[in-house]
């Protein structure tokens, strides 16, 4: 039987790179629970910001948050009082949590959250927020087939995609039975460990249930 793998778990160190990036000896654990809580507040307080994806970076005494968006003023916010917000709101998540170290810690040894903010200028070059459009037609009740043509029309507008897929699957306009759709254009070498392979999943919270969808996205080969 086929076993399916995640096209950028494939392609770590080769044409992708890890979303968190620290070494931890003796408090891992904790380390990965606080990036799970600073992850999830983020991508549900900004949904409407557009937010592809959250880095995460420790140093000593830092923990540096890099988050990249298609709408950064709507999250910098008029002279930056949305990133202060925002900071505190992470701070308030660690220091409440019962499993943080943030609640023994002592002040002089907790470390100071910075945010960074970075833009993404076509946002029909990320798989991340094609997937994010798609869901959120079709939480306005656009018509599936519809959506996906329209969002693979958008991304291959683009000159340096040179194939993407997009697939919805669960009950599909209503129906009783679930289904899988997919449409796709250009090539998609998923098998090619070198090709440049963008790819989300993403859910779509309907009054019949969740509808899944995935996008992949193509963006040529990388060679050294």
């Amino acid at each position: 039987m086929a076993h399916k793998v995640h096209p950028k778990i494939f392609r770590i160190a080769e044409t992708a790179d890890w979303l968190s990036r620290w070494f931890e000896r003796a408090a891992y654990p904790e380390a990965l629970r606080e990036d799970y809580l600073i992850r999830s507040y983020i991508t549900k307080k900004l949904k409407e910001a557009s937010v592809e994806s959250v880095e995460i970076e420790r140093f000593a005494g830092k923990i540096l948050v890099i988050i990249n968006t298609s709408r950064p003023g709507l999250l910098i916010g008029r002279g930056g009082s949305g990133i202060e917000e925002l900071r505190a709101a992470l701070v308030k998540i660690l220091a409440t949590d019962k499993m943080s170290r943030y609640q023994t810690m002592p002040d002089s040894r907790k470390r100071e959250i910075r945010l960074e903010i970075r833009e993404i200028k076509n946002p029909w070059n990320s798989a991340s927020l094609t997937a994010q459009w798609v869901v959120q037609q079709i939480e306005k009740r656009m018509p599936h087939r519809k959506v996906m043509k329209q969002a693979i029309g958008k991304v291959m507008a683009n000159k340096e995609i040179e194939g993407v897929r997009v697939e919805v699957s669960g009950r599909l306009g209503g129906v009783d039975i679930a289904r899988r759709e997919r449409l796709s254009m250009g090539r998609l070498p998923l098998q090619t460990l070198r090709a440049r392979i963008d790819y989300a999943l993403r859910e779509a919270k309907t009054k019949y249930g969740m509808i899944g969808v995935k996008v992949w996205m193509y963006k040529g080969e990388k060679f050294d």
